[in-house]
């Protein structure tokens, strides 16, 4: 069995779109950095960062599969052949329930397995990330808490052991909301700019942090998590009800108006 450089371990990054590119940010100082990418940058040699092939990222000791929920499976059959005895092999979805089950099911015994899902992104971690939060799953393996420990340690980030269920059901409404109202907001621009309060201000704030995420994590949150329909679905049925309680309450006041303004013309009549 291969065993992981513990002190300076080579890291493959099997993607380099807007989110490989952050965690490679974060992680080349500390490790040898591999990335492979249909769309690699030319100039990644100037980062620190070594262009790889599928086989030479499968080689690595920790293997980051920084791509779409929807391409695990893709990406997990193109690394299998190469993978080591022993690697560690790392997702960072926004949904944990079915990469689990794909990872268990689909890559090699021998690999440990290790479910992640950094709680921020590239907007929301532009300036540091030392103090946002990460979920860790430990799936197969030991491994999940020597990562905990380092994200923890070294780059500072608040670490939440959790379970895929536990993950998924929590993330259905921390996430699944906000990126839902977000969508809307954004359907109804253009929206005021100047005049606004500060929660209004918060509310655009928080529209703006999710605004440029891939179509693709938004159709995995709120597709790919089984919990994330029953919140959508409660989230519809109470503004409905909101709808209606609003549109009672202006009949009845306008009906009230009209029975006034009538007593009024009764009484000078």
């Amino acid at each position: 069995m291969h065993t992981p450089n513990t002190t300076n371990p080579s890291v493959g990054l099997m993607g380099f779109g807007a989110f490989g590119r952050l965690i490679a940010r974060h992680l080349k100082p500390h490790c040898r950095l591999l990335a492979f990418d249909p769309a690699l940058p030319a100039d990644i040699g100037a980062g620190g960062i070594i262009a790889a092939d599928p086989a030479q990222i499968g080689a690595c000791d920790i293997v980051i599969l920084a791509v779409p929920v929807a391409a695990l499976s893709e990406a997990i059959a193109t690394l299998r052949p190469h993978l080591r005895a022993g690697a560690i092999v790392v997702d960072v979805g926004s949904v944990k329930i079915g990469p689990a089950r794909t990872m268990l099911a689909e890559l090699p015994e021998d690999v440990e397995i290790v479910g992640t899902h950094p709680l921020f992104g590239p907007q929301s971690g532009r300036d540091g990330i030392a103090g946002l939060k990460i979920a860790i799953c430990p799936i197969r393996g030991a491994s999940a808490w020597r990562i905990a420990a380092f994200l923890r340690r070294v780059l500072r980030l608040t670490v939440i052991m959790t379970t895929p269920e536990a993950h998924d059901r929590e993330a259905a409404l921390v996430q699944g909301l906000t990126h839902l109202i977000a969508k809307i907001l954004v359907a109804m621009e253009p929206l005021p700019r100047r005049m606004t309060t500060a929660s209004f201000d918060l509310l655009m704030r928080a529209t703006e942090m999710v605004r440029h995420d891939s179509p693709a994590v938004f159709m995995a949150i709120e597709q790919a998590n089984p919990h994330a329909r029953p919140v959508r679905d409660r989230f519809f049925a109470l503004a409905e009800e909101m709808r209606a309680h609003l549109d009672r309450d202006a009949a009845e006041s306008f009906d009230q108006r009209d029975a006034g303004a009538l007593s009024w013309k009764e009484r000078v009549g």
